[in-house]
Formats: structure tokens, sequence, C-alpha cells
């Protein structure tokens, strides 16, 4: 099942980038060299980045290391889920369909929509005076 030790994947979410480094080990989770638990205060967060772990029943069996850039929690929260998944398929390719019907593996496209000229915002709109 496993030829190499090290798995290394990209996660993307938002504005969010999670470079995930899956290794064989005792389910132990770093992001940015701080422990999981700390560095996602909210319940939400860790339930969302663990999920693909959990799905697989593969929660003590590999280490996650992770660099995180940019964002905010949740949407970095997402790119770890997004990268844990891609490098648990490159582990074991067995597991590609089940992540798949999951929703694990598809990039979420949503953005944040850019500020229109002429306008408040990317859709309010400046208030109008009749006189």
């Amino acid at each position: 099942m496993e030829n190499a030790t090290k798995f290394i994947s990209v996660g993307r979410r938002k504005e969010a980038i999670a470079r995930v480094h899956l290794s064989s080990g005792s389910g132990v989770i770093t992001v940015n060299k701080k422990p999981f638990d700390l560095y996602f205060i909210r319940e939400t967060d860790r339930i969302l980045a663990k999920q693909p772990l959990v799905v697989l029943g593969v929660s003590t069996k590999y280490d996650v290391a992770a660099n995180i850039r940019g964002g905010g929690l949740t949407g970095q929260a997402g790119a770890l889920r997004h990268g844990i998944s891609r490098a648990l398929i490159q582990a074991d390719p067995d597991t590609k369909e089940l992540l798949r019907r999951q929703g694990f593996l598809t990039r979420d496209p949503r953005m944040k929509e850019r500020k229109k000229a002429g306008q408040k915002g990317a859709r309010k709109r400046f208030q109008w005076t009749k006189r």
C-alpha cells in the first residue's frame, strides 16, 4: 500500500493555501508548528479539517504537518481538509472514489467578489436621493 513514508500535497480554499506533509505515525497534527487544538480554536474548524481522516478511519495511522498561509481560520480549515484529502490519495489510491463521493477533493470555487467601480461594494450601491 505505501511505497514512500511522506506524502506532500497542497489544498486551497478562498484565499488560504495549505501545504500538507502526511507521514505514517500516531495521529499527531501540527499546523504552522503549533498543536492542532491550539491553532484551530473553534470545534467546527477542527471537525472540518479532520473529516477525511475520520471518514477513512485512519485518524491514528498518519501524522499531519501543515503550513497554512492566507485567509481566515475557517478558510484555512477548509484548505487543510482539501490538502489532507489529496495526500491520502497519494498514500492509498483506492480511497479516491470514497473521498470524491464525500466531496473532499472538489476545490470550493466560492471566492470573495471584487468591489466594482462606481459602487460602494461588490453589490451595494451608493444611496440614491431624489432631491
